[in-house]
């Protein structure tokens, strides 16, 4: 089956973890110390090392990484804001893993309290199909171990500690 016959429900990535930590600070761990949980050693697009990545809190605020001369790279903006339970992200990195405003694939994280003490965190990447002839190979690369999978069991890790 080519990319042009798949369906797009079929072209998403859905990973979900269990965090020991109450919804509002998986959320604001998530959010406020995305550069903190980040693997930005081998997850940035930038020319020098990311030294840190930022979500800024607000529906139209960016998603970027920032160096450690101060160069800034965006990698999409924040689609909804609503804190503690969900955010949604444009992921606007090509294939080419340069940033592209146009593509407009997005990423939702929804936070579902499980108990006082533990948070369901579910991860839904999608309008894949944005990709082209290279969405099925990107929706590879997201579903893979380095992809959102390990990202979230990262940051699962860290909201933890935190």
């Amino acid at each position: 089956m080519t990319t042009v016959d798949k369906n797009p429900a079929d072209l998403v990535v859905r990973k979900s973890v269990l965090v020991n930590a109450p919804q509002a600070h998986a959320f604001a761990v998530f959010t406020e110390q995305h550069g903190a949980w980040w693997p930005l050693n081998t997850n940035h697009i930038g020319a020098d090392p990311a030294q840190t990545a930022i979500i800024e809190p607000r529906v139209g605020g960016r998603w970027f990484e920032r160096s450690s001369d101060g160069v800034e790279c965006d990698w999409g903006r924040v689609l909804a804001w609503e804190p503690p339970h969900r955010i949604v992200l444009s992921w606007d990195i090509g294939a080419d893993w340069q940033y592209d405003p146009t593509l407009g694939t997005e990423v939702e994280v929804r936070f579902i309290s499980d108990g006082p003490d533990t948070t369901r965190v579910e991860l839904e990447h999608r309008r894949l199909e944005r990709y082209g002839a290279q969405a099925e190979t990107m929706q590879a690369t997201f579903d893979s171990e380095r992809g959102w999978g390990g990202i979230l069991r990262g940051f699962a890790q860290a909201a933890e500690k935190a």
